[in-house]
C-alpha cells in the first residue's frame, strides 16, 4: 500500500502544478483581467493563453486530483500511513502561492470587491448594483450579476469594505487583499482539525481532506472563494463545543456565537449548530440532563445575538436578495433537470418543496451511514458513542445533506463539506463527496458567462451539454448511490439516540 500512498500524492502533487500554472499564465478564459496600479499583487504573467491549453490543465488538475485523493483513502483504509504534518506544510504553502496568484475560476471575486468598495464609499451593498455606480473603477468591475446586489451575509460585507478601504480604488489590490483574508481563514481551519485530531491517523486524514486537498485549494483558495471565511467559524464551533472550557453553558454560547458568525457570512453554516442543538436536546429528553436546557438556550442565545446585531447594523436590505436566491436552480444539479421539464422557472416552488423532504430524507440516512465510532479513531467500530462524535456527526450529515439536496450548487459550496467530514473517521462517504465535487469542477470549465469570455465554438459542448446535461445525471446517479449505500450500511451499531453518557465536562 505504500506504493499506492506514494501514487496517489504524486497524482495530487501533479494537480496542484496544474492549477498553479493555469493561474500563473495570467488572464485567459478562466482568469478575468485585474485593473490596478503596475506592480501591485497579486502577480502572474500575461502571455493570452489559448483556451485549450487552460481547460485542458484544469481538466487534468481535476482528474488527478481526484484520482490521488482516491488512491490515498484507498491506501489509508489498507493500512498506509505517513507523516501528516509535511502534507500539512506542502498544503499551506500552495495555499500561499495560490494567494500570491490572481485568482482563476469564476468572477466572484470582482463581486465581492464591488460590495466592499460600495460599503467603504457610502453606498448600501444591498440596495446598490454595480451598473449604478459604472464610472467607479472598483464597484462597477464585475462581469456578472452586475444587477444584483449583494446576497453575502454582514461579516461578509465587513470584510470586503475592509478589503476595498486597503485597495483605495484598485481593483488588482482589493482582490489581493480578499485573498489574504480568506488564505488566512483557510489556514485557521487547517490548524483547528490538526489540532483537533487525537492521532496520527485523523491528522492525516485532515491533510487529505482540507489541507492538501488539491479541488478545496483550487475552488477555495486560487479561486478566492469567500465560502472559506465561512467555514473556519462553522469549525471553531465545533471544536468550541467539544473542548474543555467549564462551565458547559459558556461552551455552548461560545459554539452558537461562531455558528452565528458563519451564518452572518454566509447562511448555510447556521446548519453547523445542528450537531451540539442534537446533542443538547437528546440529553435534555432522553437522560434527563436539565441542565441541558440552559446549554441549548445558550447555544441558540450566542447564535442569534451574533447574527441578530450583525444583520441589524447591515439595514433593512440586508435579507432581500437572500429571499430570491432561494428561488435559484442551477444548470448542473439535478434539479435542473425538473426544472426543465416543468417549464423552467415556472414551478419554483415544488423545486424548493422536493430539495427540502430531500434533505430531510438524506439527513436520516447520513446519520445512519456516518461513522458512529472511536471519534479520535481509535474506539472499537461496536463501541459507545461519544458526546463530541455524535456532535460532529450530526453537524456533517446537516451539512452534506443540503450540499446534496440543494437546488443551487457549485463545486466550491462543496467546501463546506469536506472540513466536517475531516472532523469524522474514515467513511465510504468520502468517496460520494469526492464524486460530487469531481463532477461540479467538470460542469464549470469555466464558471463563467460564456458572452464574457472568447470560446472556441468547438468548446461550446462545455456549456451547452456538459453542464446541463452530463454532469446533473451524474449527481443524480451519486445520489442513488448514497441512498443505496446507506440502505445497505450495516456499520451502525447503536441507534444516534444511546451514545454513552457524557461525563462531567459535557456543557449542561
Amino acid at each position: 500500500m505504500t506504493r499506492l500512498g506514494r501514487v496517489g500524492l504524486c497524482c495530487i502533487g501533479f494537480s496542484l502544478a496544474c492549477f498553479f500554472v493555469t493561474a500563473f499564465l495570467g488572464p485567459s478564459v478562466f482568469q478575468p483581467v485585474l485593473e490596478g496600479r503596475s506592480g501591485e499583487p497579486p502577480f502572474s504573467l500575461r502571455v493570452d493563453p489559448s483556451p485549450y491549453l487552460v481547460i485542458g490543465l484544469v481538466v487534468a488538475g481535476v482528474v488527478a486530483g481526484s484520482t490521488g485523493l482516491g488512491l490515498c483513502f484507498v491506501a489509508v483504509r489498507r493500512g498506509w500511513r505517513v507523516a501528516a504534518r509535511p502534507l500539512v506544510i506542502a498544503g499551506l504553502l500552495a495555499a500561499v502561492a495560490f494567494m500570491a496568484m490572481p485568482p482563476v475560476g469564476s468572477t466572484d471575486h470582482l463581486n465581492y470587491a464591488s460590495y466592499g468598495r460600495m460599503a467603504a464609499t457610502g453606498h448600501d451593498p444591498y440596495a446598490t448594483r454595480a451598473v449604478d455606480l459604472p464610472q467607479d473603477p472598483v464597484a462597477g468591475a464585475p462581469e456578472e450579476w452586475r444587477t444584483t446586489p449583494s446576497v453575502y451575509g454582514p461579516i461578509a460585507t465587513g470584510e470586503q469594505a475592509f478589503a476595498a478601504w486597503i485597495g483605495s480604488g484598485s481593483v488588482r489590490l482589493t482582490v489581493f487583499v480578499l485573498s489574504v483574508i480568506n488564505t488566512l481563514a483557510f489556514v485557521v481551519t487547517a490548524l483547528i482539525l490538526y489540532r483537533t485530531s487525537k492521532n496520527e491517523e485523523r491528522r492525516l486524514r485532515t491533510a487529505l481532506l482540507w489541507t492538501c486537498n488539491p479541488l478545496v485549494l483550487f475552488h477555495l483558495v486560487a479561486g478566492a472563494h469567500n465560502d472559506v471565511i465561512a467555514v473556519a467559524p462553522m469549525v471553531a464551533a465545533l471544536a468550541v463545543f467539544g473542548g474543555r472550557v467549564h462551565p458547559g453553558w459558556l461552551r455552548a454560547l461560545g459554539a452558537g456565537a461562531l455558528a452565528g458568525a458563519g451564518a452572518a457570512i454566509k447562511a448555510p453554516a447556521a446548519l453547523v449548530g445542528g450537531g451540539p442543538a442534537w446533542t443538547l436536546l437528546r440529553e435534555a429528553w432522553t437522560e434527563r440532563r436539565w441542565r441541558s436546557v440552559g446549554g441549548l438556550a445558550a447555544l441558540f442565545g450566542g447564535a442569534g445575538a451574533v447574527t441578530v446585531i450583525a444583520y441589524a447594523l447591515a439595514g433593512p436590505h440586508a435579507l432581500d436578495r437572500v429571499r430570491e436566491a432561494s428561488d435559484m436552480v442551477s444548470f448542473a444539479t439535478p434539479w435542473h433537470l425538473l426544472d426543465e421539464a416543468l417549464g423552467r422557472g415556472s414551478q419554483r416552488t415544488i423545486i424548493k418543496t422536493g430539495a427540502l423532504l430531500l434533505g430531510l430524507v438524506l439527513f436520516a440516512l447520513l446519520v445512519r451511514v456516518l461513522p458512529a465510532h472511536g471519534g479520535d479513531g481509535t474506539g472499537p467500530p461496536g463501541g459507545p458513542v461519544s458526546r463530541d462524535e455524535e456532535n460532529r456527526r450530526v453537524a456533517a450529515a446537516f451539512i452534506l445533506a443540503w450540499l446534496l439536496a440543494a437546488p443551487y450548487a457549485l463545486p466550491w459550496y462543496d467546501g463546506f463539506g469536506w472540513a466536517v467530514l475531516a472532523l469524522l473517521p474514515w467513511t465510504r462517504v468520502d468517496w460520494i463527496l469526492l464524486a460530487h465535487t469531481t463532477a461540479l469542477s467538470l460542469a464549470y470549465l469555466p464558471a463563467r458567462a460564456p458572452a464574457r469570455i472568447r470560446l472556441p465554438d468547438d468548446l461550446s459542448w462545455l456549456f451547452t451539454f456538459v453542464r446541463p446535461t452530463v454532469v446533473p445525471w451524474t449527481l443524480l446517479l451519486i445520489l442513488v448511490a448514497l441512498v443505496v449505500q446507506s440502505l445497505r450500511s450495516t456499520g451502525r451499531s447503536q441507534a444516534p439516540g444511546h451514545p454513552r453518557r457524557a461525563s462531567a465536562e459535557s456543557p449542561g
